[in-house]
């Protein structure tokens, strides 16, 4: 991993900062958990280096840095919870899934980034191989409930 030029981590070192951020998750009780404030980030389309958009991750963050969500892929009809945090020092926002399936599939952005409409996310399928995905925000639709 390089930052303006300079080696800042191996790519297995980057990996494992992700996944440590992804499952740092805090001891909550669920009495904590019912008081929990949750700011949605969105819901997204992800798509992949071919440009394909066949998932969608609906993601949101508590006040303390914990995100949650769930990813739902259309051609498999299938839909998984998500969780991770946001590491406050760098603002790096890594989550996986919550199904204690496919572990080592950590995707991480900035924080800043699910602001936006449109941003790149990595997407770490182990420690060697990383692939950079889109996520595009999608609109809500005009007669959602509010």
């Amino acid at each position: 991993m390089y930052i303006d030029g300079q080696q800042y981590a191996t790519s297995e070192e980057y990996y494992d900062q992700s996944v440590s951020i992804a499952t740092s998750l805090p001891e909550i009780t669920e009495e904590q958990a019912e008081k929990i404030e949750w700011l949605p980030l969105g819901v997204f389309a992800l798509s992949d280096e071919s440009g394909e958009s066949n998932r969608v991750i609906q993601l949101a963050v508590s006040k303390e840095g914990v995100i949650t969500g769930s990813y739902y892929n259309e051609d498999t009809d299938v839909s998984r919870p998500i969780e991770g945090t946001v590491d406050k020092a760098t603002q790096r926002a890594a989550w996986s899934f919550a199904d204690e399936e496919d572990t080592e599939i950590v995707m991480e952005t900035m924080i800043y980034n699910l602001t936006e409409d449109k941003t790149t996310v990595l997407v770490h399928f182990g420690p060697d191989q990383t692939q950079e995905w889109t996520l595009t925000r999608l609109e809500e639709p005009e007669d959602a409930p509010e």
